[in-house]
């Protein structure tokens, strides 16, 4: 009968530990709080080439990375899309020297203020719930 306990015990507590570590993760579920298509098409367009998990450009990709953006702790997303705002107002992004090879990927002043208007509303959003 004890063969059968302590296998029994070890189970339940690495269960137990799963259960416990799983309830204190406040990462965002994936899925939840997609881009808006407006700023989904903008950010195709312009931003996602270098801000991806794939991206061969490291620093872009470690400053924002749009594939796990969503998975981001909600302090940390507000952070990011603050970041993101102040990036788009000074016109830092996409860099110049991007530009003078991608011309087309140069955002217009709609899609500056788009993104930057998204930027305010969602960072609202995050800081009300």
């Amino acid at each position: 009968m004890k063969r059968f306990i302590y296998p029994a015990f070890f189970i339940m507590l690495f269960i137990s530990g799963i259960i416990i570590t799983n309830s204190f993760t406040t990462v965002q579920k994936p899925g939840k709080d997609k881009l808006p298509e407006n700023v989904k098409s903008i950010v195709d367009k312009s931003c996602f080439g270098c801000h991806n998990s794939e991206s061969t450009n490291d620093d872009a990709k470690e400053a924002l990375d749009f594939n796990t953006f969503n998975e981001l702790r909600k302090v940390r997303k507000i952070t990011k899309l603050k970041e993101i705002g102040e990036t788009l107002t000074e016109g830092e992004m996409p860099p110049k020297k991007f530009l003078e090879k991608f011309p087309e990927k140069n955002l217009t002043d709609e899609e500056r203020q788009a993104l930057i208007t998204w930027t305010k509303s969602e960072t609202d959003r995050l800081i009300k719930n």
